[in-house]
């Protein structure tokens, strides 16, 4: 991926996008059946009907991550030796090593990538979009695939309903290219840590990783535990600010954008943000009821669905926003 810096500025344009799910899916009622709960008490507090999971016996991230790279290989026109960098982004990856990015490029046959993955929880492929239009825009990359892939379910403890109703499995993928034109690509975007306010989202495995307050937590090592009204105080305020924050650094208004394509965490926290911000229904995406939470993998199915549907309409701009475990948060605006 040793590439010239061009001779002018460079602008960035998504060639094409990709998503995969998989085919089993777990409902409120089968939840019904294993816990203490019910599909009016999922359903009212956080907007999920249903999530995907895979068949961890012979599956895992690299498997949906592998199928929305394809099928963003397809849609985008191009060969996969085109590509110059494959970044995955993922919490919940088989092997750290070698890395997802490693094994699906060897799979598909990238053979001229650079590739590597990047953790930063549901903020993850916010954070690797953002690092990839910018290699690309000052000549340091051409071609970029970029997925956010997550098995959620393998790090999910069943027997707890706190946790295990949110998630669910998917990925999906945008590949990206330079282009001629300066003003295509990303006009802002910001990136963003708390570690401090870490363990409100984590997955210890040692007993050392646990702080004493967590200490009683039913949860077992290796699977995900969360502060629920923790997060969810922080992801209304963040959610919140950030696209706040994007708005004024662009000069762009509500009704300015076509989408604002939002993690999909809680549609009570998706909804709260959008009132604060008087944003048009129509205009944020909202697939949580079918898919529930997938992490890194749910900006890009939410960006797949709707560039495949026409909602990202070329001459007008579109943003993205993400925040997760880290804690971390991340907006990305684009003009097309």
């Amino acid at each position: 991926m040793n590439q010239p810096l061009p001779a002018g500025v460079c602008g960035v344009r998504i060639l094409g996008t990709g998503s995969m799910v998989p085919e089993r899916r777990l409902t409120n009622d089968d939840f019904s059946r294993m816990l203490d709960t019910s599909d009016e008490w999922i359903t009212q507090r956080t907007g999920i009907k249903e999530r995907r999971v895979l068949d961890l016996r012979t599956q895992g991230c690299s498997t949906l991550a592998q199928g929305a790279l394809e099928r963003a290989i397809e849609n985008a026109g191009i060969k996969a030796e085109d590509l110059d960098l494959v970044i995955v982004a993922t919490v919940t990856m088989e092997m750290t090593c070698p890395s997802v990015a490693c094994r699906i490029a060897g799979a598909v046959g990238a053979k001229n990538a650079a590739a590597f993955d990047l953790v930063a929880a549901c903020s993850g492929f916010v954070y690797a979009l953002n690092m990839a239009e910018t290699m690309v825009r000052v000549g340091r990359a051409r071609t970029v695939a970029v997925i956010g892939s997550e098995a959620m379910s393998s790090i999910l403890d069943y027997t707890d309903r706190t946790v295990s109703i949110l998630f669910g499995d998917a990925a999906g993928c945008a590949i990206i290219q330079a282009d001629a034109d300066p003003t295509k690509g990303c006009i802002y975007q910001h990136m963003g840590a708390d570690g401090i306010g870490g363990h409100a989202l984590y997955i210890p495995k040692r007993e050392t990783d646990v702080p004493a307050d967590d200490a009683d937590n039913p949860i077992r090592l290796g699977y995900l535990r969360m502060n629920g009204k923790e997060v969810f105080r922080f992801a209304v305020t963040k959610f919140k600010e950030v696209m706040e924050d994007a708005f004024a650094k662009t000069g762009l208004t509500p009704n300015d954008v076509s989408q604002v394509i939002c993690h999909q965490s809680n549609v009570r926290i998706i909804d709260a943000a959008r009132e604060k911000l008087g944003i048009d229904p129509a205009k944020i995406y909202v697939n949580i009821d079918r898919y529930g939470n997938s992490s890194a993998g749910s900006v890009p199915l939410c960006l797949d669905e709707l560039w495949r549907a026409g909602k990202i309409t070329k001459g007008k701009p579109f943003m993205m926003v993400a925040f997760g475990g880290g804690l971390t948060w991340a907006s990305s605006v684009w003009s097309t």
